[in-house]
């Protein structure tokens, strides 16, 4: 399974979601590879995602994509992130 968190250039946001969702993930037992990409390597990235992390303010720049679009409100709450996950995953 992919997983892949965006934001606007790639590093900073998504970098701290790959993280979090990772440990997310680890606690919840699910494998899963987790990259973090920017707007412009998304399409590349996304291709054989199952889902694609973001912040409400990127999802209109996403397109279309077979991916389940989660939108995360608060990267650092792992509580959210794990309810949301578990409802895309589940």
């Amino acid at each position: 399974m992919k997983i892949v968190a965006i934001c606007g250039a790639g590093i900073g946001t998504s970098g701290i979601l790959k993280v979090n969702a990772e440990r997310v993930l680890h606690r919840l037992g699910i494998e899963a590879a987790v990259v973090a990409t920017d707007l412009d390597s998304l399409q590349a990235e996304a291709d054989d995602a199952q889902v694609i992390l973001t912040s409400p303010e990127f999802v209109s720049a996403i397109g279309t994509t077979f991916a389940d679009v989660v939108v995360i409100d608060n990267y650092f709450d792992t509580t959210e992130l794990t309810e949301k996950l578990e409802a895309a995953l589940g």
